[in-house]
């Protein structure tokens, strides 16, 4: 198969980057393993990979900072969305049982997701962080003694057997994963965009940012910021609202803070995922 069909994801094999990845695109690409958010962004990039898929929220933890940072250097647009129900479980190698476990290793924001559970049934075990799930998932199949925080799909992959299931503190949790591309999206008409906003560093920034929103009735579903690493005390403005950036609304909105903000960074419109 062309590596220009290949979409880059958070491996290795097991993670729940895998498996928004094969919710967006099925049988339709081949899989490539990246080792770090910051290769699936370079894969993408360079040609290696068509697309690129990374989660950017999580309904529990927040956003998630690696990717907020390669979307504001990167030329990558986002193209589409995938929200997958995070289900976390404690997986260990065949044989081993819960009084044998001595540490748990996991993605830094599963971890943060099962931090009362930890406390309540593992309050002494080393809490060791990984790259992805996947990656603690291979660390358990190697490493007596030590479990692993990841989904079901690692469990199988890897020949793990689960000691407790369901362990997340939230029921609910999701994770958002944006889908990478270096070309647009077209519209759908069941739209969202997301852009980047510097704001002037002076008082009523954020009202002047937020304004043009309220005056044409466009709904914002996202707003966070992030210090910018030009400026000291200075932020940078993650937004999501309804509309693609070819609606004459969606359009008329990017006049307006054209004149009331230092710069915006379309970062992509693409279809709500369902």
């Amino acid at each position: 198969m062309k590596a220009s069909r290949k979409i880059a994801y958070l491996g290795p094999p097991g993670t729940f980057s895998q498996e928004a990845a094969l919710r967006q695109f099925g049988e339709d690409g081949e899989l490539l393993e990246c080792r770090a958010i910051d290769e699936v962004f370079a894969a993408v990039e360079t040609g290696q990979a068509l697309h690129g898929v990374a989660p950017i929220e999580n309904s529990t933890e927040g956003a998630v900072n690696n990717t907020q940072d390669c979307l504001i250097d990167s030329p990558l647009l986002i193209t589409g969305e995938q929200v997958v129900l995070i289900e976390h479980h404690l997986l260990a190698a065949e044989g081993a049982n819960s009084g044998q476990i001595h540490a748990i290793a996991s993605h830094p924001q599963s971890l943060a997701q099962c931090r009362r559970w930890l406390l309540a049934h593992y309050p002494d075990a080393e809490l060791r962080e990984c790259a992805s799930n996947g990656q603690a998932a291979q660390l358990a199949a190697r490493e007596s003694g030590l479990a692993a925080i990841a989904g079901a799909m690692a469990g199988r992959i890897h020949n793990l057997k689960p000691l407790a299931g369901s362990i997340q503190d939230q029921a609910g949790n999701r994770t958002r994963f944006a889908v990478l591309g270096r070309e647009a999206a077209p519209a759908t008409g069941h739209d969202k965009t997301s852009i980047l906003v510097y704001a002037e560093n002076r008082p009523g920034a954020l009202f002047r940012v937020l304004e043009p929103f309220e005056r044409l009735g466009i709904s914002l579903s996202r707003l966070e910021s992030r210090p910018s690493r030009d400026e000291k005390w200075e932020y940078i403005f993650f937004m999501d609202f309804a509309g693609h950036r070819q609606d004459s609304v969606v359009k008329e909105l990017f006049r307006r803070l054209g004149t009331r903000t230092d710069a915006v960074k379309i970062l992509g419109s693409y279809p709500v995922s369902a």
